[in-house]
């Protein structure tokens, strides 16, 4: 067709596209994830068949990231997920779920100023850090202060008990049923709005269990430094949705889009040592917090 531009690139389907071999292979720049053994391919198959819509959309996503700036990408990230938390998928996550029971202790996030630092510290350690609506508020408006307040040279986001966190409070989920909804409170009080502003000052110190929510955010820090018996893990494809926290930008920043996906899509825990390998911490010392 007449002014019709050609793409330089292959345009890949709407679904998860794999590649098996080394990562310097002929082509591997046009596949969303690449695993070298068997083994861990039959892993990652059977998340993607499990969850095959949600495995669709977070690649897609992936795909354009590169593409957008950071605030740009967290709007299409919140998009995406909105669409997920809509889907079949998700649905029957929250129906086999189920109630909890009691709800936990609200959490809290400490702020400590000492001259130019900013010490922001999650205290939930009983939840293992679990990230509710009072800490995600909370970081929201830690974050918030360091951006407006350039005399804070540096923010160090740390977290009380045995692990940094597990990610976002499982008991929230499903608790805002319109997509639509969830999405406007998401563009308002996302911590990783502001996380963005601070990422060049932000350090994050990990310890023990780094997932979901809590990794999304970490990885937009400047510099991480985390404990030897440190892991990281994305389950949220497992869960019928996609990393809804700034990490599906934030991790395509820190180590790429392939693996990205493959963290998203396996949702495998990753080793201490693998992340230093991958750039998704920068030092490992024996004692981070």
């Amino acid at each position: 067709m007449r002014g019709e531009v050609w793409p330089d690139r292959p345009v890949l389907p709407p679904c998860p596209v794999i590649g098996l071999g080394p990562q310097d292979a002929l082509g591997a720049e046009f596949v969303d994830a690449i695993i070298e053994a068997p083994a861990a391919l039959e892993v990652v198959l059977a998340q993607i068949e499990a969850n095959p819509l949600a495995a669709s959309v977070v690649v897609q996503l992936l795909r354009i990231l590169p593409e957008l700036d950071l605030a740009a990408g967290l709007v299409a990230e919140s998009l995406a997920y909105a669409t997920l938390q809509g889907s079949a998928e998700h649905k029957r996550w929250l129906a086999a779920t189920g109630a909890r029971g009691d709800p936990a202790e609200a959490g809290f996030v400490q702020v400590e100023r000492i001259a130019d630092v900013l010490d922001v510290t999650l205290d939930r350690p009983l939840s293992d850090n679990a990230i509710d609506r009072p800490m995600r508020d909370g970081l929201y408006e830690a974050f918030q202060l360091a951006a407006v307040d350039r005399s804070i040279e540096r923010v160090v986001l740390r977290a009380k008990g045995k692990a940094f966190s597990l990610g976002a409070d499982l008991d929230e989920f499903g608790t805002t049923s319109d997509p639509a909804t969830a999405h406007a409170i998401r563009s308002a009080t996302l911590p990783a709005h502001m996380a963005m502003h601070i990422a060049d000052r932000l350090e994050v110190r990990v310890q023990g269990a780094c997932a979901g929510s809590g990794l999304e955010l970490a990885a937009f820090a400047s510099r991480i430094v985390a404990g030897p018996k440190a892991w990281f893990q994305l389950p949220e494809l497992s869960m019928g949705i996609l990393p809804g926290a700034g990490g599906c930008v934030s991790l395509t920043r820190r180590i790429g889009r392939q693996r990205a996906a493959l963290l998203i899509l396996s949702g495998k825990r990753v080793s201490a040592r693998t992340a230093l390998e991958w750039g998704l911490v920068d030092d490992l010392v024996d004692d981070p917090a």
